[in-house]
């Protein structure tokens, strides 16, 4: 059986980014939870972040490790599989059976550098393609939360009318400048490494691990809040009793950090990395709508949820305001919560009783 089960997007003709570049033929490596229903009104779909996957809900079948949104997703939970047909594909781009980097070309070796740079918007059109290849007209809801968050805003500004409700969580309608620059760091680090060879690592005995690494640990500290850190780790030495004097992993936080990264490095690819983030840096709906946000939002009925958390400093709670301001400017149906917690960015992945709550409620009156 194949590891990804994927589907094949535009066999007999390439698809057009927004670069104007072609790409074809695409392949979208997805997992499905639960069953269509007979008027196909129940599919409900799923927006991975930066590092997430398909594999929302099920054991990831390269590190072994549990869904990364069981929070959410699973029986009596939020979303069901007992009544939601649930999607969630790895994004354009990804490193999961997605067409990517690591996509091969017509000799047999990785795309690599080769791939073209991608958009938000480019995965989101893919992602439309394969609700139309599972033949569903309307989706019940699609949700997401970061980057999956920013595609969540792109389907409405692409796709209006082809769900019922959103919910999209600790995102913002654009990166940045500081998260641009903190991409621009990660990305580095790899370009860096002496072992990237320009994005010809995949058949050399030696990859970039060093630089994803880095890239990945640089990247933990900024799902934290500050407070999160400090309660977590303080400064707590790892296995010592005493500084050592030496340019060692004397503090738990950095013992954390390095663990972090290394794990990253055996489910993840470099070139994925520096792609995936060079589209969350590209993305800025203000600038596609011709300066004027509201545009973006316009058109369509559907309910719209946004979520925010105070500790979360990457994508801050202004964010989200701001969208509201914009979206009740156009009379969109929109509902807004910000939630207290210390969990900073990661909050909207980990257990936090009053936001599951509020999700919850929202999901079950669309």
């Amino acid at each position: 059986m194949e590891i990804f089960p994927k589907a094949r997007l535009a066999e007999d003709k390439k698809i057009e980014l927004e670069s104007k570049l072609m790409l074809g033929p695409v392949d979208i490596a997805y997992k499905t939870y639960g069953q269509l229903n007979k008027d196909k009104s129940n599919a409900i779909l799923i927006c991975h972040a930066l590092t997430g996957d398909q594999f929302v809900a099920s054991t990831n079948p390269i590190t072994n490790e549990p869904g990364w949104w069981t929070e959410i997703v699973g029986k009596n939970k939020i979303i069901d599989p007992d009544k939601h047909y649930i999607i969630c594909s790895n994004v354009l781009g990804g490193c999961m059976g997605t067409s990517g980097p690591t996509q091969l070309d017509n000799t047999g070796k990785e795309l690599g550098m080769q791939f073209p740079v991608i958009t938000i918007g480019d995965m989101v059109s893919v992602q439309e393609r394969l609700i139309n290849y599972l033949g569903i007209d309307k989706l019940l809801c699609i949700i997401g939360g970061s980057m999956g968050g920013m595609q969540v805003l792109e389907w409405l500004r692409k796709f209006p009318y082809r769900m019922n409700a959103v919910a999209s969580i600790s995102t913002s309608y654009k990166n940045s400048a500081q998260n641009i620059a903190f991409h621009e760091v990660g990305r580095q680090a790899i370009i860096s490494d002496p072992f990237w060879n320009n994005g010809n690592y995949y058949n050399m005995q030696n990859k970039p691990v060093n630089g994803l690494s880095v890239a990945r640990m640089l990247a933990h500290i900024t799902y934290l809040s500050p407070k999160k850190m400090q309660i977590k780790f303080g400064r707590m030495l790892q296995d010592i009793d005493s500084l050592t004097y030496e340019f060692k992993n004397d503090f738990r936080v950095q013992n954390y950090l390095h663990y972090q990264g290394d794990k990253f490095t055996n489910r993840f690819d470099a070139n994925s990395y520096l792609f995936l983030t060079k589209a969350m840096d590209y993305f800025d709906m203000e600038y596609n709508s011709g300066g004027d946000l509201p545009v973006a939002f316009r058109r369509g009925d559907a309910k719209i949820y946004l979520a925010s958390f105070t500790s979360d400093w990457l994508f801050p709670v202004s964010d989200i305001l701001e969208l509201e301001k914009v979206m009740k400017s156009v009379k969109r149906d929109v509902t807004c919560k910000v939630f207290k917690s210390d969990n900073g960015h990661d909050a909207f992945l980990l257990f936090e009783p009053e936001f599951q709550n509020s999700l919850n409620n929202f999901i079950s009156n669309i």
